[in-house]
């Protein structure tokens, strides 16, 4: 049995927490979680709740991250900051059954720096009129980014697309697009292409099939992943996956939670989607070592919505845990 840290965070936290926990005992208990409290009562009444989680996440190399607000400090950013986590994954596929406006098959991976871009400096205000911040880029975390890209790449439809806007950020995007091609060329069996930032975002609406893997800075890969979500039918479908590496781009700690927020509004209520969550927790499995266990709650997720048993914001009847019932009844007996 694998030990992972557990953050618990606020608003529906707790009942995708739950559900998380009603698989992985039906799964047979695969990971044992050490909880850690770092709701926003705790993490502004105490400041070691966050060097808690810290050190808890660097000790095991792995974690379950659940929604956490943000008043004074990000939790996500504290992360990143003090493990290293450099790249965000986001893979992106289509739900049969999920209504959406684009009919066809999106099966995408966004690969997103996590460090840098016009993230990394609030700015400051410089008189009445005029503000201003200064953007980053690092070529150790593109490295990181461009290997997880291109080894993600060999496994699936072997091309990858690096994008930016090169031609108007000359120096940051510049050395995005420089950093990636050195890498491109150690990875013979991969395809390597670029395009403009807005062009592709217009070119993944009319025609998503075309694409398998994307690398790109920080904050683009923040718009995009939203926008790949879009094109699935609901943010709320997404999971996430943040690395830290090794100086050979191995990833050694790794974070998984589901890419929808808190939502305050139906917290407590029994209504929260946790296919998310459940999927952010497959990925997790992955990175312990159970890979097939990992796929197969992936695909549990997947069959589960196919077969028309959605929670309400996808149309259903469902509440969050006869939604995980759903889910593990379609997985093999442990």
């Amino acid at each position: 049995m694998r030990e992972v840290a557990e953050l618990n965070g606020d608003g529906i936290a707790g009942e995708l927490r739950d559900a998380v926990h009603l698989v992985n005992e039906a799964l047979g208990s695969p990971v044992a979680f050490r909880p850690i409290d770092w709701s926003l009562e705790r993490r502004e009444a105490s400041p070691a709740a966050l060097e808690e989680g810290i050190e808890a996440v660097r000790a095991l190399g792995a974690a379950m991250k659940y929604p956490t607000v943000t008043e004074t400090v990000s939790p996500n950013q504290v992360l990143r900051d003090r493990l290293g986590l450099a790249v965000i994954h986001r893979p992106c596929r289509s739900y049969p059954g999920v209504s959406r406006n684009y009919t066809g098959t999106v099966d995408i991976h966004v690969v997103r720096v996590a460090t840098g871009g016009t993230y990394e400096d609030a700015g400051m205000r410089i008189g009445y009129y005029s503000a201003v911040s200064i953007r980053v880029m690092e070529r150790t975390p593109v490295e990181h980014a461009a290997h997880f890209a291109f080894r993600l790449a060999e496994s699936r439809r072997q091309h990858v697309v690096s994008t930016s806007k090169y031609t108007i950020q000359r120096a940051a995007d510049g050395l995005f697009e420089d950093v990636v091609d050195e890498v491109a060329a150690e990875y013979r069996n991969v395809t390597h292409s670029r395009e403009l930032f807005d062009a592709l975002l217009a070119k993944l609406i009319i025609n998503p099939e075309r694409y398998d893997v994307i690398v790109c800075p920080n904050e683009y890969g923040d718009f995009l992943s939203d926008m790949a979500y879009g094109l699935i039918g609901s943010i709320g479908l997404g999971a996430s996956a943040s690395y830290a590496f090794s100086k050979s781009h191995q990833p050694i700690i790794g974070v998984f939670d589901p890419a929808g927020g808190t939502a305050p509004d139906i917290a407590g209520k029994g209504l929260a989607n946790p296919s998310g969550a459940l999927e952010a927790f497959g990925y997790l499995l992955q990175f312990c070592g159970r890979a097939a266990l990992g796929r197969q709650l992936v695909d549990a997720v997947h069959d589960t919505i196919a077969a028309g048993e959605t929670t309400r914001d996808l149309g259903g009847t469902l509440g969050t845990l006869d939604f995980t019932r759903a889910v593990i009844r379609r997985l093999a007996p442990a």
